[in-house]
């Protein structure tokens, strides 16, 4: 059966949703460090204040609220650094203090060091000669240059709420708060298996007529990257047989979800479909390319999704329909950002098929990175975006807008055209059927 893009992504992520089994679990308590990319599973409140207490946020001189008026000379009290408790500040007076360092009771303000006359702090040496004074502007206003208790976030307000992505940032913001360990939700488990005679262990010597399985690496990949535990099985030939007892040995309840790759589409060999043939999965042509060939359900009540298998067609997969399922099940991935470009050059695409191509996106502009077809890896390494061309389209001009969805780092020096256009294939042109190197 033939499905549009968005009826796919609705049944993965609907498998995901109602058999994989997962629902957050028992959650892991992680330390701060280990928590990177994870998802909280339960509300942080914040056990104290940020700031805990009034303190300077200048390199200056503490200023009593009777001393805010008129220009004055003001005698030096002791400096207040960083990390002490300052006695109270007397009217009459003004202490030295660090950035950060804990406001005095009576002080209503800080006033620079290069505002004040000297400007440059008191030596040793001059205190110890005697009494010192500084002069100060007038006209300071009450809390210049402070930083009140609270005025981040207040004790028991929420730090960062359940299902909460940790980056740098929030982690940060949790170790700011004094919280050494977060409770997370547990991963999404995968078990990824490859299948054809054809492959051979990357290491290994090849045979002839055989190729590197590049498949699980570069899933594997992606997964991990989407915050998924994966578990790889061996390589498989194309025997049903040995297919359905690997099948069959998956220990119920011990992962979420059976990803294989390659034997779904409509060739003499395809091992997975034959496998498979008497079981509830569903072979499905999705109007995609590449990745037209599709397969979900269930085996033995385990989710089960069938990615197509030519390299750039599973990452394209994993893309369009088990990311994003994943984000909406456990939080994780966070979605890839999705922006509007100017296209560098002219394209054909299959107009009753989405098209994903490849593509260098930097400042607005979108070139693209090899052709459309499904065995392109170099192509796929060189870019950082993948194209989209929708149904209905059959041709767009250079200078035209697509929509892309960023996968990797803009370039940090600006693209010639002509660099990224010798990566395309001149003998490849604009594929039209999911035949060999299209899938």
């Amino acid at each position: 059966m033939r499905r549009t893009v968005a009826e796919h992504r609705a049944a993965v992520a609907g498998l995901l949703r109602w058999s994989s089994g997962y629902d957050g679990g028992a959650p892991e308590l992680l330390p701060l460090p280990g928590a990177l990319g994870r998802a909280l599973a339960e509300d942080i409140a914040a056990p104290v204040s940020l700031p805990p207490f009034d303190n300077s946020q200048m390199d200056g001189y503490a200023v009593h609220a009777d001393d805010l008026g008129a220009p004055s000379a003001l005698l030096v009290a002791e400096a207040i650094p960083a990390g002490s408790v300052p006695p109270p500040l007397e009217p009459g007076t003004a202490a030295p203090i660090m950035t950060g360092a804990m406001l005095p009771d009576g002080a209503a303000a800080v006033v620079p060091i290069e505002r004040a006359d000297p400007a440059q702090f008191h030596s040793a040496a001059d205190r110890a000669a005697g009494p010192v004074t500084v002069r100060l502007p007038g006209g300071i206003d009450t809390g210049l240059f402070v930083r009140r208790a609270g005025s981040d976030i207040a004790e028991g307000e929420t730090a960062l709420p359940a299902g909460t992505l940790l980056g740098p940032a929030q982690l940060g913001l949790l170790a700011a708060c004094g919280v050494g360990a977060v409770r997370v939700r547990p991963r999404f488990r995968v078990l990824l298996l490859s299948t054809g005679d054809e492959v051979a262990e990357p290491g290994t010597p090849l045979a002839p007529g055989a190729i590197y399985d590049a498949n699980s690496t570069l899933l594997e990949a992606a997964l991990r990257e989407a915050g998924a535990e994966v578990a790889r099985h061996r390589l498989l030939g194309d025997d049903p047989a040995v297919l359905r007892d690997a099948f069959d040995a998956i220990p119920s309840g011990s992962t979420h979800l059976v990803l294989s790759t390659g034997g779904i589409s409509q060739g003499a060999y395809e091992v997975v479909k034959q496998a498979l043939a008497d079981s509830s999965v569903e072979f499905s042509s999705v109007a995609l390319q590449p990745g037209g060939p599709q397969a979900h359900g269930t085996i033995s009540g385990i989710p089960f999704l069938g990615f197509p298998g030519n390299p750039v067609s599973a990452l394209v997969s994993f893309e369009m329909f088990l990311r994003p399922a994943l984000h909406r099940l456990t939080g994780i991935p966070a979605p890839r950002p999705v922006l509007d470009a100017v296209l560098v050059e002219a394209l054909e695409s299959p107009g009753a098929k989405h098209q994903v191509r490849r593509g260098l996106y930097r400042d607005g502009r979108v070139a693209l990175v090899g052709g459309p077809d499904s065995h392109l890896l170099h192509a796929l390494a060189a870019s950082n975006c993948l194209v989209h061309v929708p149904v209905g389209v059959a041709a767009l001009a250079a200078g035209e807008r697509v929509e892309l969805t960023l996968t990797g780092p803009e370039p940090a020096d600006p693209f010639a055209v002509e660099d990224v256009l010798v990566l395309e294939d001149a003998g490849t042109g604009p594929a039209t059927t999911d035949g060999p190197g299209t899938g």
